[in-house]
């Protein structure tokens, strides 16, 4: 019977953390879409900004994959998406021509300068202290 309960209450704790997650994706969705930007947009571009602090450092795509929570055709999507609308740049990795890295622009770079407090704003709500 306690195995039950210990069941349950994983199931529970699991139920919470994911709807903590959508409400908090969909509150980062709604500050963001005036400025053009989705949550995933944004997880893209503060991992960007973060892995490249200067201007022209690069990031392998491979790399993001895992830090973004998105499967590798997904992200690829969103970073043509990205690329078209001017956020960052895309070239074929030398050594292996497979890899691909990615850059943000100077206007990617001002865009999260500008939007990551709005982010942050929605964390402290939606995951701050209780």
């Amino acid at each position: 019977m306690a195995a039950k309960t210990v069941g349950a209450d994983l199931e529970d704790r699991w139920r919470d953390i994911l709807s903590v997650h959508a409400r908090t994706m969909c509150e980062i969705d709604r500050v963001l879409h005036p400025h053009g930007l989705g949550a995933s947009d944004f997880e893209v571009l503060d991992v960007l900004a973060s892995e490249t602090p200067r201007t022209g450092d690069q990031c392998r795509v491979q790399d993001l994959v895992g830090r973004v929570h998105l499967s590798q055709s997904a992200l690829s999507r969103l970073i043509g998406r990205l690329e078209k609308e001017g956020l960052l740049e895309r070239a074929v990795c030398v050594e292996d021509r497979r890899g691909v890295w990615v850059a943000l622009t100077d206007k990617g770079r001002d865009l999260h300068t500008e939007v990551r407090p709005l982010q942050r704003e929605v964390l402290e709500r939606m995951l701050g202290a209780r």
